[in-house]
């Protein structure tokens, strides 16, 4: 009788180890639905979720009650602001965001018990801490890379669209052609996201307007100021564009002139935590060896 029951016993772990087996690779593989916007971005810019973020979505039908409680309200907030920042607003509903950060929270929990019934509470809490705050560290990084993409596509943006302006033509036809032959990166989804608000009806003051909100990025915003008081004046932008273009570019090598100087400065302490340890042993070791056969 023991053996069937531990024989029964054993099956039922086989299939539940299965299942969640089953459903974890479901998850970490059919991800359609979170992979790319509602644009027609090439499979390199598709948007892909870390694996922690796609193991965590199974949680998130629990999670979103608790998300959509009151309390949560100005992290939800929060939440719309950044996720429109990193461009993941078609991919996220700040619900959904929330939600997810409140799973990474309650895994923390879970890890901080293990680690104190383990003995190892110390590592327990180190580990749960930095899960708890992954999601914002993440989505923090998304907006900082998102940002640099725009700054250095920028001024090239604006010399192509100085060029179509100087051969006669207006703004919106300069942008429509440009975006045309354009890849699609960062700056070129948002400009094309205004580009389709203007064709639907949209002045063009208020779409630039609220690109430059949604984006938030300094550069860019003041650009897009200038553009909009050119355009509200009656003033020719190609000027305009061109003293912008030329500014931004002069920005960008300036960044670029400052990364490299800092460069020396920070190799240092790799070099002296990784490197330096290394060639100490490799030539100093011998030497110690023969005096201490010496000895």
């Amino acid at each position: 009788m023991n053996q069937i029951i531990t024989f029964i016993a054993a099956i039922s772990a086989a299939i539940s180890v299965g299942i969640l087996s089953y459903l974890l690779l479901r998850q970490l593989f059919d991800t359609t639905e979170l992979d790319t916007m509602n644009l027609n971005l090439p499979p390199e810019e598709k948007k892909r979720l870390p694996l922690l973020f796609r193991l965590l979505l199974l949680l998130l039908p629990y999670t979103r009650r608790l998300a959509r409680h009151d309390f949560c309200a100005s992290l939800r907030q929060t939440d719309e602001v950044k996720l429109t920042m990193a461009g993941y607003s078609e991919v996220f509903s700040p619900t959904d965001f929330t939600a997810l950060r409140i799973a990474f929270v309650l895994a923390s929990l879970l890890l901080l018990a293990l680690g104190i019934l383990s003995g190892r509470w110390f590592s327990g809490l180190a580990l749960a801490a930095v899960l708890a705050i992954y999601p914002g560290v993440w989505l923090t990084s998304q907006i900082n890379r998102r940002h640099l993409s725009i700054l250095k596509a920028l001024p090239n943006m604006l010399d192509l669209l100085t060029l179509s302006v100087e051969a006669g033509k207006d703004f919106v036809s300069s942008l429509r052609d440009i975006l045309a032959r354009r890849r699609l990166d960062p700056l070129g989804e948002e400009f094309m996201r205004t580009f389709q608000e203007i064709q639907l009806g949209k002045k063009r003051t208020e779409a630039l307007r609220e690109m430059a909100q949604r984006v938030r990025q300094p550069e860019l915003t003041s650009t897009l100021n200038a553009v909009i008081q050119a355009e509200e004046m009656g003033v020719s932008i190609a000027n305009l564009l061109r003293i912008q273009g030329d500014a931004l570019r002069n920005k960008r090598f300036t960044r670029a002139e400052k990364l490299a100087n800092e460069a020396p400065v920070k190799i240092i302490l790799p070099i002296i935590l990784f490197i330096f340890p290394s060639v100490l042993i490799i030539l100093g070791l011998p030497m110690f060896m023969q005096i201490a056969r010496f000895f």
